[in-house]
């Protein structure tokens, strides 16, 4: 609402400076005619391409839709164990502060610009999502779209939504099981202030990953490289890491990872006990925003698998 409100104030400003420049141009001083005429119009101009590109901005945050699965959960012991598994090395990097997969985190903090407030939403039935169906959760993860079909900003960015089909319902599994803890969400929790409109109408933001309406499926969990590529294809270190993961670039909103041929002189042990300690074998702490302490959570056979698929990548970019 307020940018909605704020946006009102600047088309009406934008009239009222073209209206400024028309009346300057009827004066009779050429010096102040001409002055007043050309800053008048020159601020219009401004103001107008602002309030045209935060229209944009707005179209677009309001346009992200995908459908709603029919869901059939179970909810077995098996299943629950599963989702509590992917909970804990993924989820809980943006939805656990205080609390297990409470919610509450400001992502937008993180961003190197301030383009509006991103709340992760929290998981246990004190949140939204004790009010949302199973196929509404299921889409939220695929392709962040909430159960009032706003969308859900961060979510659209990461790649939870190549979780395989089953993984999906084991973590929705997973979250019906916990005990009401923490806060209610805020509402909405994904809003844009006016900059980041500009910057979305502009091109300048993403628009989420693709949706995505098929099924995906995942190799047997194991020690072995299909389920390594399976793993990273889900979990976010390509959004700090680069595509091929082989160093971030300059200007993207996130961090700057390394490049990650750099596992290639580690060996598996030494790897995992740097995802469970966050010093790598040289010392070095790894950086704040680097989640190891989830991913550290992941069992000994998926991170050799993570280290197999790393330690099995081309050299090259």
């Amino acid at each position: 609402m307020l940018n909605v409100i704020i946006l009102a104030i600047l088309i009406v400003l934008a009239i009222l400076l073209f209206r400024w420049g028309i009346l300057a141009g009827r004066l009779r001083n050429p010096f102040v005619k001409w002055l007043g005429t050309s800053l008048s119009l020159l601020v219009a101009v401004a103001v107008s391409a602002v309030s045209l590109l935060a229209i944009i901005g707005l179209v677009k945050a309001n346009a992200r839709t995908a459908p709603v699965p029919v869901l059939e959960l179970t909810g077995t012991p098996e299943q629950i164990k599963r989702g509590q598994a992917i909970a804990d090395s993924f989820c809980g990097a943006c939805h656990t502060a205080t609390g297990t997969l409470t919610g509450g985190i400001d992502i937008g903090k993180h961003f190197p610009l301030p383009f509006g407030s991103f709340v992760s939403a929290n998981l246990t039935p004190a949140g939204h999502l004790q009010q949302w169906s199973d196929g509404e959760v299921f889409r939220a993860i695929r392709n962040g779209v909430g159960a009032t079909d706003d969308w859900l900003t961060v979510m659209s960015y990461t790649n939870a939504g190549k979780l395989s089909d089953a993984d999906i319902l084991a973590v929705i599994a997973y979250l019906r099981s916990l005990p009401a803890a923490g806060r209610p969400d805020v509402a909405p929790p994904d809003q844009f202030n006016l900059l980041g409109l500009v910057m979305l109408g502009a091109g300048l933001m993403p628009t989420g990953n693709p949706v995505m309406t098929g099924v995906i499926t995942a190799p047997p969990p194991g020690p072995t490289l299909q389920y390594g590529a399976y793993l990273l294809s889900y979990q976010d270190c390509r959004v700090c890491h680069g595509a091929n993961l082989t160093g971030g670039v300059p200007g993207q909103i996130v961090p700057i990872g390394p490049d990650l041929n750099l596992v290639k002189q580690w060996k598996a042990e030494e790897f995992i006990t740097t995802l469970r300690t966050g010093v790598d074998p040289g010392g070095h702490i790894l950086d704040e925003h680097m989640p190891w302490r989830e991913i550290g959570r992941m069992d000994d056979d998926s991170l050799r698998a993570i280290y197999l698929y790393l330690t099995h990548m081309p050299d090259e970019s």
